[in-house]
């Protein structure tokens, strides 16, 4: 059976988060206990959406990459759709947690999302140059 995961590395990380659609990373190592739980979640989870990417970063092998991020503890989960970031947090999800964010995800309206994205990023641009 094939994976329903992506393995993510420096090389492939930009190919994989700059698809359009919903991607889905999972930052994890082989020591840590709870990645370990939630890494057969993860896994049937992925299983019940192929249209959707999930990928896994193991920050053991892929120290610059969790540092680029700044992943303090682990697993952590982050969810992108269309390229935008919508969520990241720290702690292993139970399934239907997890079902409930993809969820919520999809109905999104990336239009307000994004306008929202451009609405914060002026406001903080007009903030930094009246401080200045």
């Amino acid at each position: 059976m094939a994976h329903a995961t992506v393995e993510i590395t420096s090389q492939n990380f930009k190919d994989v988060v700059e698809k359009d659609g919903i991607v889905l990373i999972d930052w994890w190592a082989t020591w840590c206990g709870p990645c370990r739980s939630f890494g057969p979640t993860y896994e049937k989870v992925a299983g019940k959406h192929p249209d959707l990417t999930f990928g896994k970063v193991n920050t053991e092998e892929q120290q610059e990459l969790a540092a680029a991020f700044d992943i303090r503890s682990i697993p952590t989960l982050m969810i992108l759709r269309d390229k935008v970031l919508l969520f990241s947090q720290a702690g292993a999800l139970p399934e239907a947690a997890l079902e409930d964010l993809i969820r919520q995800v999809r109905a999104l309206d990336m239009d307000k999302v994004r306008a929202d994205v451009a609405a914060q990023e002026a406001e903080a641009a007009k903030r930094s140059s009246a401080s200045a």
